[in-house]
């Protein structure tokens, strides 16, 4: 039991009214003290009464809705359902949600008027993987006095896994099967791919090559081949987990940043009817995911890649090609998701990438540090950060040596900003498909 700010304010009231009638009538001390106790206790009797009123037959009930599967580096709504009685509640509510997700502002406050369903809620944030626990809901209720609080617990406790960006995959779910219906009309681009997918009438623009003339002469009227990229191709995404990919952008590390890619990358190759392995290296291959085809192949990468975290170890670039060329012998987009600091240090990777040329088509995707380039576009006058400057400069230059050699190579790059990676890489590769690369 709690006593409240009004419980504190009629003590001071109490306090100041008994200051005024000392000095007004001269009242001995002894008098007034016997008054200003009595009056205090009085109001510590009401205050007890108060707490009492809050039996259990008022208290409203309280649930945390089921939480589900969270995803990291996004908000993610928690909500607390309030049903009262016959009477209306004023509360405080303290969740004990798990203390690595950061600090988040408790008590929520509710006012529910009586024999009502309401609802409070707050979001996390997470920024890490794994699972995590919540503990069980502390309640205050305010007594119809308005001096005490009464508090009881409510057992919740539960425990929770955060998953990659599962958001960020239900929202290109959804923009995948909005293009693949028609619903987001594309103009579909004749001869570019290896597949026929229908006939339709010759249009002003159209290649006079693809016309089926056979179709005409049934037809009576110009018909052209509409052939669209192969079905059933192989990607292959190799995730680098070493020492580059702990570094840590914009909240998430390099990791996380480039597991959120992956998997949207999967679900794009998946959703076009690719079949899509993924494997995650450091100083050699930890896990390995074979090909595989269809919609439930994503539901066991999710749950195969979850766990995994990045190290302080030193990426082997050369033993991961190596053993997806000894794997795969079918040709196969691979896609090495990783960071390069400068010429030098991205050498190995330039070799295992040329490597894959043969018979692959490599695709080298970097994990850019967004921060670097704000401080290297920023105009400085401080001399210590103009130094900066000048260093996050060479950063950049660096990099764009190495790209410039990965190209020269025949090498596909794609470098961008860790925390907007998923977005231009999976145009990429639906462009890659588009033009049939493979």
């Amino acid at each position: 039991m709690t006593p409240t700010r009004q419980l504190y304010g009629l003590m001071a009231i109490g306090g100041g009214v008994a200051a005024i009638i000392q000095g007004s009538f001269n009242t001995p001390s002894p008098t007034i003290l016997f008054w200003m106790l009595a009056f205090d206790g009085l109001l510590l009797g009401l205050m007890l009464l108060d707490g009492l009123l809050v039996g259990h037959a008022k208290r409203p009930s309280l649930e945390r809705e089921p939480l589900q599967r969270l995803s990291i580096g996004r908000d993610n709504t928690v909500t607390i359902s309030i049903a009262t009685k016959t009477k209306p509640a004023q509360l405080q509510i303290y969740d004990r949600y798990p203390n690595q997700l950061g600090e988040i502002a408790m008590p929520l406050r509710a006012d529910c008027a009586a024999k009502t369903r309401s609802q409070v809620s707050y979001t996390v944030h997470p920024q890490k993987r794994g699972e995590f626990q919540w503990g069980d809901l502390e309640i205050r209720q305010r007594g119809p006095l308005q001096l005490a609080w009464r508090g009881w617990r409510i057992p919740q406790t539960q425990t929770v896994a955060v998953y990659p960006d599962l958001v960020g995959l239900e929202a290109l779910s959804v923009q995948l099967a909005i293009q693949s219906t028609g619903t987001v009309r594309q103009r579909k681009r004749i001869g570019i791919g290896t597949e026929f997918a229908e006939l339709r009438e010759y249009g002003i623009g159209d290649d006079p090559r693809m016309i089926d003339w056979k179709a005409t002469a049934r037809r009576s009227t110009p018909l052209v081949r509409v052939l669209e990229p192969e079905r059933e191709q192989t990607l292959i995404v190799l995730l680098d987990r070493g020492r580059l990919m702990t570094a840590r952008v914009k909240g998430l590390s390099r990791f996380d940043w480039g597991l959120n890619a992956t998997l949207s990358l999967a679900l794009a190759g998946l959703h076009r009817g690719d079949r899509v392995g993924v494997g995650v290296f450091d100083r050699q291959m930890q896990t390995w995911v074979p090909p595989t085809g269809g919609q439930q192949h994503l539901q066991h990468l999710i749950k195969t890649l979850t766990p995994l975290q990045p190290v302080l170890l030193e990426s082997d670039y050369l033993g991961a090609v190596t053993q997806v060329a000894t794997q795969q012998h079918r040709r196969a987009l691979v896609v090495v998701i990783t960071d390069i600091v400068d010429q030098t240090a991205s050498a190995e990777l330039l070799t295992a990438l040329t490597r894959l040329k043969a018979r692959h088509l490599p695709f080298c995707v970097t994990l850019r540090d967004p921060q670097v380039d704000d401080q290297a576009h920023h105009f400085e006058t401080n001399v210590s950060e103009a130094y900066g400057r000048a260093v996050a400069l060479d950063l950049l230059n660096q990099r764009q040596v190495a790209f410039a050699r990965l190209k020269q190579s025949g090498v596909l790059v794609l470098d961008a900003p860790a925390n907007k990676i998923s977005e231009p890489l999976v145009d990429n590769y639906l462009r890659i498909k588009a033009r049939n690369r493979l």
